[in-house]
């Protein structure tokens, strides 16, 4: 597996981790216009492109990539190829966290098409292990049957996508929500399957505007107790 760094802090140590994963076929080069526009929103990231380990098996000698082959593929059996890659893209996530000494809190994993359902998987079969996801033009392998704890779940898709249609990833949001998960969902006109520069954006404003239900939480719990003195009507009461 080949990590492409895209950018580290002109100074001092990284505060984030974004790990971008591409789609089938492609390779970590794809997801350059995404680093680079998270590159200049959070220049105290770590933003990193990886590749996938294996190598595109509908054609050989392209030079792409994938976590699972498409060959054959149905709604049957896509879950037990993205169970048995998982291990391996976990193991890459929690490598990178170790190298840049980064908590699973600030690391934010963002992945178009077949990384985006790796991504999204990871986070329902492994605890701990992103803030955030951000999934482009992707889709969950089986509809959830629990929401991934203090996880932020940002679905964003064209309405145009022939390749990975956004019913299945709409359906999942309002699973998410229905099972108390931290999830947001946005379908886009005019948008095919492509990493557009729409959602992109769309992306940076989750990003910066959304609240995760931990932070809230966390600012309850840190928050002091003030008793208020009793008045008068409380004693009458």
């Amino acid at each position: 597996m080949t990590t492409v760094l895209a950018r580290l802090p002109d100074s001092g140590d990284p505060e984030l981790l974004f790990l971008l994963f591409h789609g089938v076929g492609a390779t970590a080069e794809h997801m350059t216009v995404l680093a680079q526009r998270l590159a200049q929103e959070y220049p105290q990231a770590a933003v990193l492109c990886i590749d996938a380990p294996d190598d595109f098996d509908a054609a050989p000698g392209s030079g792409g990539k994938q976590w699972f082959s498409i060959q054959g593929i149905t709604d049957d059996n896509r879950p037990q190829r993205v169970a048995a890659a998982l291990p391996r893209f976990v193991a890459a996530v929690r490598a990178l966290q170790l190298r840049f000494a980064m908590d699973w809190p600030r690391t934010a994993l963002f992945g178009f098409s077949q990384g985006a359902i790796m991504a999204l998987e990871a986070v329902q079969a492994e605890p701990a292990l992103a803030g955030r996801v951000l999934a482009f033009s992707g889709r969950h392998a089986t509809l959830p049957d629990h929401a991934p704890r203090d996880t932020c779940v940002h679905l964003l898709h064209g309405m145009d996508d022939r390749v990975v249609p956004p019913e299945p990833a709409v359906e999942a949001a309002r699973r998410l929500v229905a099972l108390g998960g931290d999830v947001t969902a946005d379908v886009l006109p005019g948008i095919g399957h492509d990493l557009d520069p729409r959602l992109i954006e769309r992306a940076i404003d989750q990003l910066r505007s959304f609240l995760p239900r931990r932070a809230w939480r966390e600012a309850f719990e840190a928050a002091p107790v003030v008793s208020r003195p009793a008045s008068s009507r409380d004693l009458e009461d």
